[in-house]
């Protein structure tokens, strides 16, 4: 696979809703019998002991980000089709499209998961399987992909990249300190599959009548088992540089550690303060191989030529399908081999909250929860203000507004649990228009949460 399809499978394929949200629906942290709060914060525990259905116990389908499917995916005479249609013009595809571009998909599944009382407090056990990718794209990007060489300056700079993927044995436990005070911690088990990071820092072309001139910056480390970079050859300058990816094995490639920490302190009879910090920790691994431009380097190609006539092999349409084609040739990317092992650390997130207890109707609340990946790049908060109620023993949920860096939207869940079981559905953010063709949300901002357990 090359870079140029690499970068336009994760346009379009992550843009098309393929992921979920890691852990699970904030929608329900204030719902107290609510199965999977654990997982927000490890200081909260269930009233009931509970086994998961196999891999049912918490689906979470859901994106995050500001790259949304309405802005790459378009409706052309009654059918779906990317925004590269030639018949989308360029004014209609950038108007949706700002400076910096991201979206950001984790998964999340609990193959087992059991929680019980004993020890003085309240145990956990999930193994799970978790992926977490995120892509960050500049404008000049898809203007330079759908308008062609209209300027004589391009800046393709700051176009990012990750993708990992682990499994995870989790231990937890809380317990209550005094009256007011809970604390909990959970203990994570990391084995490590693959990850992959590219940071392009630097793309500047400048277009002359006879040449190019590209200065780059760039660097690509992928850790993944059995795995090869391919390479091309520039026919101008005789550089032999990195055009793809080749695997023909998978394996284990790297363990980690991670924590989860949390507590909750009731102020009065009234209010109760809640914090947690989730995933601080890392994966080491086992191999690495990189491919770099060993800082910033600058080359001249005239291995692009125009012509205004439409029947020649160098016509405009033929050569701009060739650089398309051929966008990982802008950066020429040395393979500098298997540098052996590195540590990547994960996105940690931090949850705040603080829920009031209606006096007059101790089963409804309303909650503050302030919700903030800490990523590098890739990181966003997000403000959810909510009402939950419980209006009977075995039915409660709640609705909830939401505000942050990828913008609004309304979340709702519904719990029901009865005797010896669990039901649960919800969305952080409801789906509310779909593509005709495939029903793939056209917001990148949405979510749909299910899950059945046994209670005990």
């Amino acid at each position: 696979m090359t870079l140029k399809k690499l970068i336009y499978t994760a346009i379009t394929v992550l843009a098309a809703g393929s992921g979920a949200m890691a852990q699970t629906t904030t929608s329900g942290y204030f719902v107290d019998d609510y199965t999977y709060r654990f997982q927000m914060n490890p200081a909260y525990s269930n009233s009931k002991n509970f086994v998961a259905i196999p891999a049912l116990g918490n689906i979470n389908v859901a994106m995050r980000g500001s790259l949304h499917v309405k802005d790459v995916l378009y409706n052309v005479n009654g059918q779906t089709t990317t925004f590269m249609n030639p018949l989308v013009s360029v004014d209609e595809v950038m108007k949706n499209l700002g400076n910096s571009n991201r979206l950001g998909v984790d998964l999340n599944i609990p193959i087992i998961a059991t929680g019980f009382k004993d020890w003085g407090g309240y145990n956990t056990f999930t193994l799970s399987a978790r992926t977490s990718v995120g892509v960050k794209l500049p404008g000049s990007l898809f203007s330079f992909l759908k308008e062609g060489v209209s300027n004589q300056n391009y800046d393709l700079g700051g176009t990012r990249a990750f993708g990992t993927a682990y499994g995870e044995i989790a231990l937890g436990h809380s317990h209550d300190i005094n009256s007011k005070l809970r604390v909990g911690a959970t203990m994570k088990f990391l084995i490590g599959l693959g990850d992959v990071s590219a940071n392009f820092k630097t793309a500047n072309l400048d277009l002359n009548e006879n040449d190019w001139r590209v200065t780059t910056e760039a660097e690509l480390n992928t850790s993944l088992k059995g795995m090869n970079y391919t390479t091309s050859v520039n026919k101008n300058t005789g550089h032999e540089y990195v055009d793809g990816i080749d695997n023909d094995t998978f394996g284990l490639n790297g363990f980690g550690m991670a924590f989860d920490l949390g507590a909750s302190y009731q102020l009065t009879k009234d209010w109760e303060l809640s914090l947690a910090v989730l995933d601080f920790g890392f994966i080491s691994w086992n191999e690495n191989h990189l491919a770099t431009t060993y800082g910033e380097k600058t080359f001249n190609t005239d291995r692009y030529t125009f012509s205004a006539d439409d029947e020649a092999p160098n016509s405009f349409e033929n050569e701009w399908n060739n650089i398309r084609d051929d966008i990982s040739a802008i950066y020429e990317l040395d393979n500098a081999g298997n540098t052996g092992g590195r540590t990547t650390m994960l996105g940690a997130t931090l949850n705040v909250g603080a829920k009031y207890t209606l006096p007059v109707y101790r089963n409804l609340n309303f909650g503050v929860l302030n919700t903030t990946r800490i990523q590098g790049a890739f990181s966003w908060t997000d403000f959810r203000f909510s009402a939950n109620i419980a209006p009977v023993k075995w039915l409660d949920g709640g609705i909830n507004m939401a505000a942050g860096t990828y913008g609004v939207g309304f979340g709702w869940i519904l719990n029901i649990h009865p005797s010896g079981f669990n039901l649960f559905v919800g969305m952080d953010h409801t789906i509310t228009k779909t593509t005709k063709q495939i029903c793939v949300p056209l917001s990148s901002n949405a979510s749909f949460n299910l899950g059945m357990n046994i209670l005990f």
